[in-house]
């Protein structure tokens, strides 16, 4: 009898306490709910619809509030190093924030930032726009422009212009004084037919470059092309070559042309012209005399950026020649416009500093590169690297060329000339190698790194 009390007993307990714990289970619930339907959210401490506006603006964005904490800040301001840890480091911002939290007034200024966590690579600074406005009564909204690529540019114009200016006043020049030597020489006509000569000379020389300065307008955006025509590289060549047969045979240098024949690429004929065009010219004009250009395409794997293949093909024509080489620091300023590495030969050859960059800009807009070797007093080799193009219907298939194009030499030999690559940096200026490859097995000119 008392073990049937004692079972009752504890049961009712527990069912107490079950009980207990339900009731407190729904009692904790219902005062949870109660207490998340009385909260109210947290309050953005911007004025409605800010934050929205700031999230879309091209501007480098920045709210500061009273004690000039940072409020908000976009991702640019982060990644230009103008806020750190929630502050703004740059102290002419801070300074004309707080002027404009003081007296309201909108504030602009252009500032160069050269501290050392806002420098880019190379130690150029910044240059920027910062405006700077009230945000309600106790914000203050600082806006900042990144302008360092339009001073840039800016400064590109400017220097074309005047670089234009002198080209074009030149031969003007000239021609003006050789005018007044034609007046005043009427009465000798041997001296009339040397004076008219010469403004021959110097009026070609203002129309290449009038027309290059035309040619390089053209292709300065580096924009894709918008209707591409198969051209053929072997046409390219030969057109490249004729252009260049009289200051070739006047040297006496020996032209040539290997490698794979039948490729084509994608693009304008014209412009492509031009830029194979450019690249013998300044092989033959910057080359000694009874030497030898060669010119060889042929097929290259595409890479990318990590120097991995990324299943492009390329068509590659080089452009050798033994002539007086570029130095280090003149290869990476030739393709720059008006840029000369020997000022009085290319006065003696006419040039006017633009080729090499319609070349590189040429390369740009039909997406491939342009890129040089050379080795003083042994030669440079240039190199187009264009991406291959599909062939017109009917066209041969491109070939592996054993033997140099006999109709493309422009100073025939006793013998079949050769054509070599650039030399090799160890062989002393001037010499030969002993084995001279023949134009029966021209080798395609390779691009030493």
């Amino acid at each position: 009898m008392d073990l049937n009390v004692a079972a009752a007993a504890c049961a009712m307990a527990g069912l107490g306490v079950g009980l207990t714990a339900a009731l407190a289970f729904r009692w904790s619930e219902r005062e949870q709910a109660r207490s998340r339907a009385g909260a109210t959210p947290h309050e953005s401490p911007l004025p409605p619809g800010v934050d929205t506006v700031l999230s879309v603006l091209r501007s480098c964005a920045i709210v500061l509030g009273d004690g000039d904490e940072v409020v908000k800040a976009s991702s640019s301001a982060y990644a230009m190093g103008l806020v750190r840890g929630g502050r703004v480091v740059v102290d002419e911002m801070l300074q004309l924030a707080r002027s404009t939290r003081r007296d309201g007034e909108i504030r602009q200024v252009d500032l160069d930032l050269p501290k050392p966590g806002l420098t880019r690579v190379g130690g150029d600074p910044f240059a920027v726009s910062v405006r700077v406005a009230p945000l309600g009564s106790r914000l203050v909204l600082v806006l900042v422009d990144d302008l360092t690529e339009a001073r840039r540019i800016e400064a590109v114009r400017r220097d074309f212009v005047a670089n234009v200016s002198h080209e074009l006043k030149t031969p003007v020049g000239a021609l003006s004084l050789l005018s007044e030597a034609v007046l005043d020489a009427s009465d000798d006509p041997e001296a009339v037919r040397r004076f008219a000569g010469r403004m021959q000379i110097e009026s070609t020389r203002l129309t290449s470059l009038v027309q290059e300065i035309i040619d390089l307008s053209r292709v300065q955006d580096d924009r894709q092309l918008p209707d591409p025509e198969p051209v053929s590289v072997d046409e390219l060549v030969a057109e490249a070559m004729d252009r260049s047969r009289h200051q070739a045979a006047a040297k006496q240098i020996t032209m040539a042309a290997g490698g794979t024949t039948g490729l084509y690429l994608d693009g304008n004929r014209g412009q492509l012209a031009a830029a194979l065009g450019n690249l013998v010219e300044n092989a033959v004009n910057y080359s000694t005399p009874r030497t030898r250009v060669a010119i060889a395409a042929r097929t290259v794997a595409g890479v990318d950026d990590k120097g991995y293949a990324d299943g492009s093909v390329l068509v590659e024509i080089s452009v050798s020649d033994q002539g007086i080489g570029i130095s280090e620091k003149d290869r990476e300023r030739v393709f720059e416009r008006f840029y000369r590495v020997d000022p009085a030969r290319s006065r003696a050859t006419g040039g006017t500093g633009l080729g090499l960059s319609i070349v590189k800009h040429v390369a740009a807009s039909h997406g491939g590169t342009v890129s040089v070797w050379s080795v003083e007093g042994q030669g440079s080799t240039f190199t187009l690297r264009l991406p291959v193009g599909d062939p017109p219907a009917g066209a041969p298939q491109a070939l592996e060329a054993h033997q140099a194009h006999p109709a493309h030499q422009a100073h025939p030999a006793p013998q079949a000339p050769d054509t070599r690559p650039a030399p090799e940096p160890s062989r002393p200026p001037g010499s030969l190698p002993v084995q001279e490859p023949t134009a029966a097995s021209l080798p395609a000119p390779e691009v030493l790194p």
